[in-house]
C-alpha cells in the first residue's frame, strides 16, 4: 500500500523497485499498457476473459454456443429452484460462448478486409448475447460454491462494450478491491490466530502468503515474472497449510477439538486468499462468513 500521508491520483505511474506500477484505491499495481484499440486485439482480449471466467467459475456451465436455444428451452421449463439456478448459470454460459463465436466471425471477416461497423447485426447481436449472459451471470458460483461471482462474469462484456484503456482502468480498480480484501483476511487471521497461544508463530507466514497472494493477483500470466511470483505463492500457501499448532501434552479432548477446529479454518483462511487472488475480484460474502467464523471460535475459546 501507499503511505497514507502522500496525495496521489488514482492512474498516477511511476517505477518502483524496478516495476512499473500504476496507484489505484491506495495500492500500487503492477502495470501493463492496454493493447492497440483494434478488433483483433479485442477479441484477444475478449478469448483471453473467456477462459479465465470459465476457470473460476462452477464446473459443468461452459456450454458450446450453438446450444444456445436448448439452453434456454430448459432453463425456462424448469420449475425447481435449485435445478433452476444451475440451468441459468448454463444458460449464460451458451450465452456467452455464443457471444465470443460471433465477435470471432467478425474478427475474421475483418482480416480478410470485410469492414464491420459497431451498428452492424453481426455486432449488435454479439453485444446482445453478452449483455443477456451478464444478466444469468448473478446465477453463477464461483467453483468453491461460496458465492456468485457475477463481477468476473461481466468483464468479456466490458471488454466488448468499453475503450481499452477504460476497461483497463476499471480492471485495476478490481484488482485494488481484491488486494485489500486479501489484507483484510490476513490481518484478521493474524489477529486472531496470533492471540492464541498453540497457533503463535502463524503471522509471518500469513503476511508472506498474503504479500505474494497480492503480486499473483496484479502479474499476468503471460509476464516472465510469473516464474518468481507463482512459486513464492504456492510456497507461501503451502508454509501455511502445513502450519501444525502446539498441542499441549495435558489437554483435554474438548481443547484438543477446539485446535483442531483453528486448524481447519487457518486452511479456510488461506482458501479465500487464493480464491481471491486468482479471480482477482473481491469476494465480500464470502469474506463476511469466514470472518463470523473466527469471530464465534475466538468466543469459544477457553
Amino acid at each position: 500500500m501507499s503511505d497514507p500521508a502522500e496525495q496521489i491520483e488514482n492512474g498516477t505511474i511511476r517505477k518502483i523497485s524496478d516495476k512499473h506500477c500504476v496507484y489505484y484505491d491506495g495500492y500500487w499495481i503492477r502495470y501493463y499498457a492496454p493493447p492497440e484499440e483494434t478488433l483483433a486485439e479485442k477479441k484477444k482480449l475478449i478469448e483471453s476473459l473467456t477462459r479465465r471466467t470459465f476457470h473460476h467459475t462452477e464446473p459443468g456451465i461452459n456450454t458450446p454456443g450453438e446450444r444456445l436455444e436448448l439452453a434456454r428451452q430448459a432453463y425456462r421449463e424448469e420449475t425447481d429452484p435449485a435445478t433452476k439456478r444451475v440451468k441459468g448459470a448454463m444458460l449464460a454460459g451458451a450465452l456467452f460462448n455464443r457471444g465470443t463465436d460471433i465477435f470471432n466471425a467478425v474478427v475474421t471477416l475483418a482480416s480478410k478486409g470485410v469492414l464491420i461497423s459497431e451498428e452492424n447485426e453481426l455486432m449488435k447481436m454479439c453485444g446482445e448475447c453478452l449483455k443477456e449472459a451478464l444478466d444469468y451471470g448473478r446465477l453463477v458460483k464461483h467453483y468453491s460454491g461460496e458465492e456468485g461471482i457475477d463481477e468476473l462474469w461481466g468483464e468479456p462484456f466490458k471488454a466488448f462494450s468499453m475503450p481499452m484503456a477504460a476497461f483497463y482502468e476499471s480492471r485495476y480498480l478490481k484488482i485494488a478491491q481484491a488486494m485489500r480484501n486479501i489484507d483484510h483476511i490476513s490481518d484478521y487471521m493474524a489477529r486472531i490466530f496470533e492471540a492464541q497461544t498453540p497457533f503463535k508463530g502463524i503471522g509471518p507466514r500469513l503476511m508472506e502468503l498474503a504479500e505474494t497472494a497480492k503480486q499473483e493477483a496484479e502479474t499476468i500470466r503471460s509476464d516472465q515474472a510469473i516464474f518468481d511470483i507463482w512459486p513464492r505463492f504456492v510456497a507461501a500457501l503451502e508454509a501455511v497449510e502445513a502450519f501444525g499448532p502446539r498441542i499441549p501434552a495435558d489437554i483435554d479432548e474438548s481443547g484438543r477439538n477446539h485446535i483442531e477446529h483453528g486448524r481447519r479454518l487457518l486452511r479456510a483462511g488461506s482458501d479465500i486468499i487464493n480464491y481471491v487472488a486468482g479471480a482477482r475480484v473481491p469476494m465480500p460474502k464470502t469474506t463476511k462468513g469466514y470472518v463470523d467464523q473466527l469471530e464465534n471460535y475466538v468466543r469459544h475459546t477457553t
